[in-house]
């Protein structure tokens, strides 16, 4: 078994539910998977919906006092939390890349992205304003305030276990909401050492709490919190189907819901665009995390004139990748599962059966059972399914195009709008292409996009809500109207 006590500050390491300030244990535990190695890496706390509701009592009691603080208090305790972030971010990098599988660069650049949310935020819990309002009535004022829309849940995904927590946290501590946390079955280490650096900053008590589950567990946790009135808000980062069943079950107590679900971005290069450029973006968008994110280039859309020489580019590039575990220099690291394995070679399997050409990749590696090889397929079509369904995995489909409006409309055939990806000079092209193109993020001649100043978010069946910038603070609060009568000059006494 790998040692995880091998960090730097051991305390680091929690393994029980965090609730009320405290470290909850319970008598059901499960175990959390190297997928590097399949190794159990920590026995963790297998919460259910007793312990869930105490979670829920304690934001609860919370809530009004955390609402009440002065916004320079929450700002400070925010900041306090990512500088902990930073000054712990070698030990955190560790955990992440061990129950998740980054490699370690990979997962230090989470560590600080994620980080990040909560120093944007943490100026941000400064400026939840308001608006007074010309009135239309005589002798009243009229003003918009927004308020902490009250105790909230957040369930967070396993492929960014931390950006995706404190990209939450961050918005909703500083308007004053309080949280409960659920984070997904294979990644929740990292949630816990962040609750840890929270308590130690000086958070408190109920303002945060954490509670871990099994996939088996994972059901009950999630009915307790979307049944539960006390409740007022859920976001969730994750699938498409998962999301949708969420939402089903918070329309019984009329939640206010915040989903970042399932993408299907298309990376479309034009006849004019530097392939370098195009082909070094590609990498930036398809690789991470071994593409496994939710913005990972699925569909790439090559003008037919260019596309030989973008393809011998593309195969230059993804050949210097390097695949490995963790503790290596690698570039590559292993899908989170046997199941997402198998579920990539039927992917590459059925677009070589329908006429794709294999051309790089195609299965696992050497490195391990699952070390899935950079994949690149080219004379992809829009109905195999590597177009229609979420990849999530190192594998690139090729597809060529003759015009721009054939481009948009391959692009547009999806239910997914999250994220698509433009190379071209043509600065007309980029901005009428972007216009049209159904997703919630455009890049243009990069395939870097997130960053805590920016709103993120998708369209269509991708989502409801933007996360990041200072849009993210608006689904966290609710705007409250206030007529104040009574207000003429005449009716006051002291004058």
């Amino acid at each position: 078994m790998r040692n995880l006590l091998n960090l730097n500050d051991p305390t680091l390491l929690r393994t029980d539910a965090y609730i009320d300030g405290r470290w909850t244990a319970t008598d059901a535990r499960f175990a959390v998977i190297d997928p590097a190695t399949g190794e159990d890496l920590a026995d963790v706390a297998d919460c259910d919906a007793a312990t869930t509701n105490l979670a829920i009592s304690a934001a609860h009691a919370a809530q009004r006092g955390w609402a009440a603080r002065l916004p320079l208090e929450r700002s400070t305790l925010l900041r306090a939390l990512g500088d902990a972030m930073f000054d712990n971010e070698a030990d955190l990098a560790r955990i992440i890349g061990l129950e998740n599988g980054k490699p370690f660069a990979e997962a230090v650049g989470e560590v600080r992205y994620a980080a990040g949310f909560l120093t944007w935020f943490a100026e941000e819990a400064r400026r939840t304003n308001g608006s007074i309002i010309p009135s239309p009535f005589a002798d009243t004022a009229v003003l918009a305030v927004r308020e902490a829309i009250g105790v909230a849940a957040i369930i967070t995904p396993w492929n960014f276990p931390a950006a995706m927590m404190t990209r939450k946290i961050g918005p909703a501590f500083a308007v004053g909401c309080t949280i409960i946390a659920k984070p997904a079955e294979q990644t929740p280490l990292t949630a816990l050492a962040i609750a840890e650096l929270s308590d130690r900053v000086g958070f408190p008590a109920g303002v945060f709490n954490v509670v871990t589950g099994s996939a088996e567990s994972a059901p009950v946790i999630g009915e307790a919190l979307t049944s539960s009135r006390t409740v007022r808000k859920l976001s969730f980062t994750g699938s498409t189907v998962i999301g949708k069943l969420l939402a089903t079950q918070c329309a019984a107590t009329v939640k206010r819901v915040t989903l970042e679900l399932g993408g299907n971005a298309p990376l479309i290069v034009f006849d004019d665009a530097d392939l370098d450029a195009a082909v070094a973006g590609t990498i930036a968008a398809k690789f991470r995390n071994a593409g496994q994110t939710c913005v990972a280039a699925n569909r790439i859309l090559v003008h037919h004139s260019i596309a030989d020489d973008y393809t011998e580019r593309l195969c230059a590039a993804v050949d210097q990748l390097k695949i490995g575990a963790f503790d290596s220099d690698a570039q590559i690291g292993p899908l989170i599962d046997d199941v997402s394995v198998t579920r990539v070679q039927h992917l590459v399997a059925d677009a070589v059966s329908h006429g794709a050409t294999l051309v790089r990749g195609g299965d696992v590696t050497e490195a391990g059972s699952q070390f899935f090889a950079p994949t690149i397929l080219t004379g992809a079509i829009p109905t195999m399914s590597c177009h229609t369904d979420e990849i999530f995995g190192p594998v690139l489909a090729l597809t060529e195009f003759s015009t721009t409006s054939e481009a948009i409309a391959i692009a547009n055939n999806t239910d997914a709008g999250l994220a698509a990806y433009i190379f071209t000079r043509d600065h007309a092209r980029a901005w009428n292409v972007s216009r049209q193109l159904e997703y919630g993020i455009v890049g243009v001649n990069t395939g870097a996009i997130s960053a805590p100043e920016v709103p993120f978010g998708g369209v269509k069946q991708s989502g409801i809500g933007r996360e990041g910038s200072h849009f993210g603070t608006y689904d966290w609060t609710e705007l409250k109207y206030i007529a104040m009568a009574g207000l003429h000059p005449e009716q006051d006494p002291t004058q």
